[in-house]
C-alpha cells in the first residue's frame, strides 16, 4: 500500500477522486520494501535519476553539499512523502538524499510513474505531490528571509507539527522529532549553538518544550500566531471543484 498511502493519494481517496480501479492499480505495482539504516544515503547529487522512493517508516532529507564543507538541507521527508519527485524530467539528481533514522522505503521506477500518468486521477496525485513539495521549499525561502531566528525555528516546528498531525503522529501536542541541532541548523542556516539558544528562548516563552527527540507545543496556536502561520500551502486536499472534475473524468 505504499503509493496508495502517500499523503496526497490518501487525500484524493478520501475525496472520492480515486476509483476502486485506481486503488487496485496502485496496489498491483511491484513495490518492494527496502529497509534503511540511520544516515544511509539514497543517492548523491548529480547521480543518475531513474527512480523515486515512498517513505513508509522513518525520516529522510534532501540536501546540497556546499564548497565550505557544510550542507544545505532542502526538505525533511516524513512517512507518506515521496522522495525524488523534483528530479523528474532531469537525467541527473538535483540534490542528494539520505535517511535520518532507521526506516523503510518503497522505491518505484520512472516506468511505473509513466503507467500512473495513464490514469488521470493518479497523474493528478503525483503532480499535486510535486507542487506541494515546491510550495514547502518556497515557504522556507520566505520565512528564512523575513523572520528572526526564534521565528524561523517557531515556523519550522509548527510546520513539522502540522505535517505529523495529518499522519496521526502527534499526541497531546507532542511528537518525536529525530533531528539533531546540526540538522536543524543546516535547514535554517544556523549554527548548532544558535539552534540550542533559540530553543531555550522559545522554552522561556512557554512555546516549546524539548527533551531530546521529544517535542511538546504547550500552545500550538500561540506558536502559529507568533509567525502569522498560513497553513494553506500544507493542505493535502485538492479544491472541491477539482475533485468533482476528476470524478467526472472517464
Amino acid at each position: 500500500m505504499a503509493l496508495l498511502d502517500t499523503v496526497v493519494m490518501r487525500g484524493l481517496s478520501s475525496q472520492g477522486a480515486l476509483s476502486n480501479e485506481d486503488k487496485a492499480f496502485l496496489l498491483e505495482l511491484e513495490l518492494n520494501p527496502r529497509h534503511m539504516s540511520a544516515s544511509e544515503v539514497l543517492w548523491l547529487e548529480n547521480g543518475h535519476a531513474d527512480l523515486f522512493c515512498v517513505v513508509k517508516e522513518g525520516w529522510g532529507y534532501s540536501y546540497r553539499n556546499l564548497k565550505n564543507g557544510s550542507k544545505q538541507i532542502l526538505k525533511f521527508y516524513l512517512p507518506g512523502d515521496i522522495i525524488g519527485i523534483r528530479d523528474f524530467g532531469f537525467t541527473r539528481r538535483l540534490a542528494s538524499a539520505a535517511m535520518i533514522n532507521e526506516g523503510v522505503i518503497y522505491p518505484f521506477s520512472y516506468q511505473q510513474l509513466f503507467e500512473l500518468f495513464g490514469r488521470s486521477s493518479l497523474a493528478v496525485g503525483i503532480m499535486a505531490t510535486a507542487m506541494r513539495q515546491q510550495a514547502l521549499l518556497s515557504e522556507r525561502l520566505v520565512y528564512l528571509g523575513k523572520y528572526a531566528a526564534h521565528e524561523q525555528l517557531a515556523h519550522f516546528l509548527y510546520e513539522i507539527y502540522l505535517r505529523l498531525k495529518r499522519i496521526g503522529a502527534v499526541e497531546d501536542n507532542s511528537f518525536l522529532m529525530p533531528l539533531t541541532q546540526e540538522l536543524i541548523g543546516d535547514a535554517l542556516g544556523m549554527s548548532p549553538v544558535h539552534v540550542s539558544r533559540t530553543f531555550s528562548m522559545l522554552r522561556e516563552e512557554g512555546l516549546v518544550i524539548r527533551d531530546r527527540q521529544h517535542i511538546k507545543l504547550p500552545d500550538p496556536e500561540a506558536l502559529a500566531r507568533l509567525v502569522e502561520f498560513n497553513d494553506s500551502y500544507i493542505d493535502e486536499f485538492l479544491p472541491h471543484a477539482f475533485s468533482e472534475l476528476l470524478r467526472a473524468t472517464p
